[in-house]
């Protein structure tokens, strides 16, 4: 059941609008939930002075958005259903989906070469380089950003054909947007069709996502909020040469819920979507506390706080780390938390689930601020979930 409404009514908090979408159906439960989300994100926001805030929480099957503050603070405007928000690195998570699709469809393997499927790579250090290593981030020291003086495709594709690795290709972990960028690169090429069009006729339709953008449209530019930089001054993503693999997804907090959902309980999917899903949560690499799924981070459930902290911090974010086994089994029945963080210069974003215990959390601010208080914010509300079961 999906329970979701507006016209929610307005609480005055910090110094603007607090405003909250109020579920139907299951009123007892939405007590609840109304009051795990609002005693995790006020905090938050007086903390960090966010402008706004869309929280989603999927609990059961039952769905339910709350909406908080302003989409800008000059024209006040408050957060609505509407309202979209830039999510950074989780869009790593629909190019890897769309991977494991291209793989079900018989498009590509995950195990293939990169420079299979680029012809200017030939010959390169993708040669050694696997589909499986770009969406792992396990490809040999690729960099967490493109070089400045990378601007167009030409350029990113010398930057590509030049690269050398500091080590063997799957021994080591360097979170990396060039290498996502890759592997758009390579699922479009394998599906014989520009990624955005991939994008947009092919995966946002199968996860019945209605208001989810790589490019926003004329008509919904007055529904993407205003970001903010940690400084407060007003920004929004600039174009870059990966931003359309890495990090360039615009969306709702509904929206995004619905695609969380469908990745805790694929089956009302197509047959080669389920597969897709399940792919990009199979475990490939321990990474300190964490398991490196295909672009997805996992966690054995329950977890402690400081451990899912350590997941995400910097050591795991923005050095390298020596890969190992995975400790969870595919075939093991291991509960899991699974997650992933996204940030821009002006927004911040987080997603968590358990897909066992039919609970998942969605946080999306225009602002950016604090890793560690954005995981703490869905670790506390996915808690308070779990208890009230």
């Amino acid at each position: 059941m999906q329970f979701n409404s507006r016209g929610s009514p307005a609480l005055l908090f910090i110094s603007g609008l607090l405003s909250v979408s109020v579920c139907q159906a299951a009123e007892v439960d939405n007590c609840k939930v109304k009051a795990a989300v609002e005693q995790v994100v006020k905090p938050i926001m007086e903390k960090n002075a966010l402008p706004g805030m869309a929280v989603g929480v999927s609990v059961d099957g039952q769905r339910c958005v709350y909406n908080f503050g302003v989409m800008s603070r000059d024209t006040k405007q408050s957060v609505t259903d509407d309202t979209l928000f830039e999510i950074g690195s989780i869009s790593k998570m629909f190019t890897a989906t769309l991977a494991t699709y291209a793989q079900a469809d018989g498009e590509l393997a995950l195990t293939d070469k990169a420079s299979e499927y680029v012809a200017q790579l030939r010959g390169s250090a993708f040669d050694k380089v696997s589909i499986m290593n770009l969406g792992t981030n396990t490809a040999g020291g690729l960099p967490l950003q493109v070089p400045g003086e990378v601007q167009d495709a030409d350029q990113l594709m010398a930057y590509y054909r030049n690269w050398k690795p500091d080590h063997i290709a799957g021994s080591s972990r360097t979170y990396s947007n060039p290498s996502s960028g890759l592997l758009g690169i390579v699922v479009a090429a394998s599906l014989q069709m520009p990624f955005d069009v991939a994008m947009e006729k092919q995966l946002f339709p199968a996860f019945g996502l209605t208001h989810t953008y790589l490019s926003v449209p004329a008509d919904q530019i007055q529904n993407y909020a205003q970001g903010y930089t940690w400084k407060d001054e007003p920004v929004r993503l600039s174009a870059g040469p990966v931003a359309l693999y890495a990090y360039g997804v615009k969306t709702t907090a509904t929206d995004l819920l619905r695609f969380l959902e469908h990745n805790m309980h694929p089956g009302q999917l197509d047959a080669k979507w389920q597969r897709a899903v399940r792919d990009t949560q199979v475990p490939h690499y321990q990474i300190g506390p964490m398991t490196q799924g295909f672009s997805w981070e996992m966690y054995p459930y329950p977890l402690k706080l400081d451990v899912l902290l350590a997941g995400n911090s910097e050591q795991i974010v923005f050095k390298a780390n020596a890969t190992a086994k995975p400790e969870i089994s595919q075939t093991a029945q291991v509960e899991l938390l699974v997650n992933k963080t996204g940030s821009t210069a002006g927004f911040s974003s987080y997603v968590a689930f358990v897909p066992a215990r039919r609970i998942g959390v969605v946080l999306l601010a225009n602002k950016a601020y604090p890793m560690a208080d954005r995981v703490t914010a869905g670790y506390n509300i996915l808690e308070r979930l779990n208890s009230s079961q």
